[in-house]
């Protein structure tokens, strides 16, 4: 390979990141005219991993065409394609936040894949007509992938997510904040990152009646609701409840829909408080979820969704450690 003094040539590098650029915004416009095609859904591998990885060699090997680029160039130009290509689809409300801060980590490392091999395809083919059919199998491999995979790669994860928190409070003080939770004033919440993105903060939480059967509304900002049946109640111990949330009553402008709980890929469907006495004195709070993750990529998106059930009960567990050491006053537990 010949890298003896390349440029940079500032025109030729931006006809490769527009060429880059429109190509994915076509695939993504398509899922907009689209959303019911196979070939064009975009929570799959194809959308994933594939549309990057092709965004990054049709950039690389629009350049490289032209005028041979330092090594660097492959897997840094797809970079710009890519934020361009989010930037857009943020403008035009096809994505959120929440979407994107999630797809730019894999699709950074996947388009410099393609960067790559886009680079050194284009030194080693010398024929045009051969590199000419590589981009074009390379552009229609996304839609290919998303078609094929959902007949073979569909999953649904159950996942469980524990924090816990120390209180220096009793059982009692513990379990009045936990039962129900009266209405929290947002400068009680600790900074978020998930809030950040866009996930709502927690607002309150009712209680119907006391024991297993009672019905809870745990609600969260810009009409998030969810409906909680107790079904585990021992007082200053242990309190569990189902989960279902009212998916049809989330405004559209809430949630991303790629990532709307109660949808088709991502669900939350249990809680359970426990409550430990601790041999010094004061209690540890222990609180589980359990959520459903239904994706062609579980294996990278429950990371994302672990790390938002994680922040969120941290926030709720500070509320509570807060109120519980805050009614239980001065002094040893």
């Amino acid at each position: 390979m010949d890298d003896a003094k390349p440029k940079v040539g500032l025109k030729i590098v931006a006809f490769a990141v527009v060429t880059g650029f429109l190509y994915g915004l076509a695939i993504r416009f398509g899922s907009y005219l689209f959303p019911r095609n196979a070939a064009f859904q975009v929570m799959t591998l194809g959308f994933m991993v594939f549309l990057p990885i092709a965004i990054g060699f049709v950039t690389v090997f629009s350049i490289e065409r032209k005028q041979p680029q330092p090594v660097w160039t492959w897997l840094l130009l797809p970079w710009v394609s890519v934020v361009i290509g989010e930037a857009a689809t943020a403008a035009a409300f096809w994505e959120g936040l929440i979407c994107i801060v999630m797809f730019t980590p894999i699709a950074m490392v996947a388009s410099s894949v393609g960067g790559l091999a886009a680079g050194l395809i284009s030194r080693r083919v010398k024929s045009r007509r051969t590199g000419n059919v590589s981009v074009v199998c390379v552009m229609f491999l996304p839609l290919l992938m998303s078609g094929f995979e959902q007949r073979f790669l569909g999953q649904r994860d159950l996942r469980n997510v524990e924090t816990l928190v120390d209180i220096q409070a009793t059982p009692a003080a513990v379990w009045k904040n936990i039962e129900r939770v009266p209405r929290i004033d947002p400068a009680e919440l600790q900074p978020s990152w998930s809030h950040a993105i866009g996930f709502p903060n927690p607002v309150e939480a009712t209680l119907s009646r006391e024991g297993v059967g009672g019905v809870r509304h745990a609600s969260f900002e810009r009409s998030v609701l969810f409906i909680e049946t107790v079904d585990a109640w021992e007082p200053e111990r242990r309190l569990g409840f189902s989960i279902r949330a009212q998916t049809d009553q989330i405004p559209p402008t809430t949630l991303d829909e790629h990532v709307t709980v109660g949808g088709k890929f991502f669900d939350v469907l249990h809680g359970e408080y426990t409550i430990e006495s601790l041999p010094g004195g004061g209690t540890r709070l222990h609180l589980v979820s359990r959520h459903r993750v239904s994706t062609d990529f579980n294996w990278y998106a429950h990371l994302w969704t672990d790390a938002v059930m994680s922040d969120l009960q941290r926030r709720i567990l500070f509320v509570v450690k807060n109120r519980s050491e805050a009614a239980q006053g001065p002094g040893p537990s």
